[in-house]
């Protein structure tokens, strides 16, 4: 049963969606790792979070951010597989084998491939290659680094900032989990022909071979990605994603103590994620999920749907009270066009927030006649008038 309400007044309306399958309450587990977040890849669903809207260092994390940045590029056709960047010596003292951290061992002044540069930093998670990319689509690191934030502010990464590419210690670098593992799901499920590179075990450069750092890759539990790193300010952190009965998990965690407990806390919420969930269907394809006014319109309220069907991973066998809504800034001025983006249904399990998808308008909406904008001009000088009394109370 779905019981549709809408809110009378206010610059941020929102429309609210009930959900009732039950009342018992969701499975839970515990992890000791202080930044956690568990999702499943297709819908987006949040099955467990722990402290993931928090900003945290993200070390070597932000390799993911370089290596999409690389991945648009080559895309767009800016740059290709076959092109070559110059290993500098910022690059080589930065993140060579001089200083001490994870490098390729691209040796000074060599000329390298971006799909080596690029397994480099995928599989070796190599500081120098990290470097040569930057440098080589940005012209200096400073420059790609703002390159990063642009491109992060596209895919809906609001709150992550980064100020390197290969995630070296810089207090003004933070992100979220949340924000990462959607990162990674971005990066699945939009360059499938390069994610392939994030599960090989090995990589040989310079006559040095070293294996992935990925933990997860190892253990049978059909990991195929993504990312490690770790700082003494962050931990040990992890973007993982394994793929089980043709369902694909993502997790996130960061800030573990050791080795060890990234790895078993993330093979952890991995094994139990596959185990609890399963998927269920919230609107079917077409539906029209809520109704959003609409300013000087030949009508008053316009009906918003998803793109597609709109599904939720759910715990099995567990019956629970889905809370749903439509946020949206209004009223939509006319003219509505059908397929219009209008807003955001965002999807609440209790206190998680589990699910956030866009949704367009249904039909057109023309422009109404002059008494009709008439109308809604003294409508909307009332709410405001009103807004401004609420203010300075």
């Amino acid at each position: 049963m779905r019981r549709l309400r809408m809110a009378s007044a206010g610059l941020a309306l929102a429309g609210f969606v009930s959900v009732w399958a039950g009342a018992a309450a969701a499975q839970t587990i515990q992890t000791s790792i202080p930044n956690a977040i568990l999702i499943e890849a297709e819908t987006g669903s949040v099955l467990f979070e722990k402290n993931s809207d928090q900003l945290v260092a993200p070390a070597s994390l932000a390799k993911l951010m370089t290596v999409e940045v690389v991945f648009d590029q080559i895309k767009l056709g800016n740059i290709k597989l076959s092109d070559e960047f110059v290993i500098s010596e910022n690059a080589w003292r930065k993140g060579g084998a001089v200083s001490r951290g994870s490098t390729m061992y691209a040796a000074l002044h060599s000329r390298v491939k971006v799909e080596d540069l690029l397994q480099g930093v995928i599989i070796q998670s190599g500081n120098d290659a990290a470097i040569a990319l930057a440098e080589g689509i940005g012209g200096n690191e400073a420059s790609f680094a703002r390159i990063m934030n642009d491109r992060a502010r596209e895919l809906g990464l609001t709150r992550s900032h980064f100020t390197n590419a290969p995630g070296l210690p810089d207090p003004r670098m933070r992100v979220t989990m949340r924000e990462m593992t959607r990162l990674a799901r971005h990066i699945i499920q939009t360059y499938p022909e390069f994610y392939r590179w994030y599960a090989e075990r090995e990589f040989t450069w310079n006559k040095i071979k070293q294996q992935n750092r990925n933990p997860l890759l190892a253990m049978g539990i059909g990991a195929d990605g993504l990312k490690t790193g770790y700082t003494q300010e962050a931990g040990y952190g992890l973007i993982g994603s394994a793929v089980q009965n043709g369902m694909r998990l993502i997790v996130g965690v960061t800030g573990a103590k050791t080795p060890k407990e990234r790895a078993d806390e993330a093979r952890k919420l991995l094994e139990w994620g596959f185990k609890s969930f399963e998927g269920r269907l919230l609107f079917p394809e077409g539906e029209t999920i809520a109704e959003a006014k609409v300013y000087g319109g030949a009508q008053g309220r316009v009906g918003v749907a998803a793109k597609g069907a709109i599904r939720l991973m759910v715990p099995r066998g567990v019956n629970e009270r889905l809370s749903a809504r439509v946020v949206y800034t209004g009223p939509v001025r006319a003219p509505v066009r059908q397929g219009q983006p209008i807003g955001t249904l965002q999807v609440r399990r209790g206190d998680t927030h589990v699910l956030e998808a866009p949704v367009f308008a249904v039909e057109n909406v023309e422009v109404g006649s002059t008494s009709q904008r008439a109308f809604d001009a003294a409508a909307e000088l009332v709410i405001n008038v009103f807004r401004s009394a609420a203010k300075r109370l």
